[in-house]
């Protein structure tokens, strides 16, 4: 297990570095650039982070950024003030000088400063962490409670009337968008029509460095509440199903009835035997669950309600092409989906002993 580790850490590097040359190229290609951003912006075309949903002045600005001497020239911008700024960003460089210069900073963890926020990528990720890591476990940790008991349930009263109704809602949660179903909860209980039950925005009240220790728990969870349901409403679908499909197979294997015709209790053969096994895929995948809902679904979730998490910061580095964060992020989110990869592998072996990724690699 040791030799396959390793191997597995050694591939990190090279899949790494593969994901940043793709992307850094594709980037080239896009029109635009942080230049343009601060010329539109000194020629009052907005700040660099409003107008993300479009509208008359921004959409003209778009349309200019794809020629700098061209927007330059029309707006009667000298072209050393160009020069400066094309200096200032590193962009008067070649790609290939950038960018082996960029991937020897990362391997040394220094990801630079934002371009348009004066603030060190890690710094700016760690402000922005505690909102996604948030949203993040306790929706992997509520889908997981709700998944696994009803899908031992589904399982041991399979075709009954509580399968069919469960299956029913299952689909119905797995069919609605998330966004959808966030708006609703603002409508039913922030006070959009009806109760004023949840706050609106944010993750913590105004007053929170005031509140006492108990009172900070409570109003932490008050505010993470909504969007933690929103965000869980379709992940434990696929979990459920999972958890009874996986509990089916082990049932009827020979060894259940084996354990049976012994005399040994069903609750003894359920969660002596068959529960070991049936949720080896189940809890061994869990930190690939928490990253999957990490990552994805979250721009939407907080953008609705008012959430400052890694989701807005990414998508509007995207926006305002803030090239240091857009990169800087994408190496560590990189880094951090190839290592829980490792992760999940080894909690295969530590579910179940039995295991052996070098035997299957041979």
């Amino acid at each position: 297990m040791a030799a396959y580790i390793l191997r597995r850490f050694l591939l990190v590097i090279p899949t790494l570095f593969g994901i940043m040359v793709i992307n850094f190229a594709l980037v080239q290609f896009v029109p635009g650039g942080p230049v343009e951003q601060i010329i539109a912006q000194m020629q009052g075309s907005g700040d660099v982070f409003e107008g993300f949903a479009g509208g008359g002045g921004d959409a003209g600005a778009t349309e200019t950024l794809g020629s700098n001497d061209n927007y330059a020239g029309r707006q009667g911008l000298p072209p050393e003030l160009i020069e400066e700024l094309n200096a200032q960003f590193g962009l008067d460089k070649p790609p290939l000088e950038r960018f082996i210069q960029m991937i020897g900073n990362y391997l040394r963890f220094d990801f630079g400063e934002s371009y348009f926020r004066k603030i060190d990528v890690t710094e700016l990720v760690m402000e922005k962490m505690p909102v996604s890591i948030s949203l993040g476990l306790w929706s992997t940790l509520i889908a997981y409670m709700i998944s696994i008991p009803m899908g031992i349930r589904k399982a041991l009263s399979d075709g009954s009337r509580f399968d069919t109704w469960t299956s029913g809602m299952i689909i119905a949660a797995y069919a609605i968008p998330s966004f959808l179903f966030a708006i609703l909860l603002l409508v039913l209980f922030a006070g959009g029509s009806y109760w004023q039950i949840f706050p609106l925005r944010g993750l913590t009240s105004d007053n929170w460095e005031e509140l006492s220790l108990l009172a900070k728990i409570g109003d932490y969870f008050w505010h993470i509440a909504l969007p933690v349901i929103a965000s869980t409403i379709g992940a434990f679908a696929t979990l459920t199903l999972l958890t009874k499909n996986s509990f089916l197979d082990e049932i009827k294997k020979q060894y259940v009835m084996t354990a049976r015709a012994k005399g040994l209790s069903e609750r003894r053969v359920l969660y002596g035997h068959v529960f070991r096994n049936a949720m080896l895929i189940v809890i061994a995948g869990f930190p690939a669950v928490f990253i999957g809902v990490f990552f994805s679904g979250s721009l939407i979730i907080e953008t609705i309600f008012s959430l400052d998490g890694l989701g807005r910061l990414g998508f509007e580095a995207a926006v305002a092409r803030d090239y240091p964060v857009i990169f800087g992020t994408l190496f560590i989110f990189g880094l951090m989906s190839l290592v829980v990869g490792i992760v999940s592998d080894i909690m295969y072996v530590l579910v179940d002993p039995r295991i052996d990724f070098e035997k299957r690699e041979g």
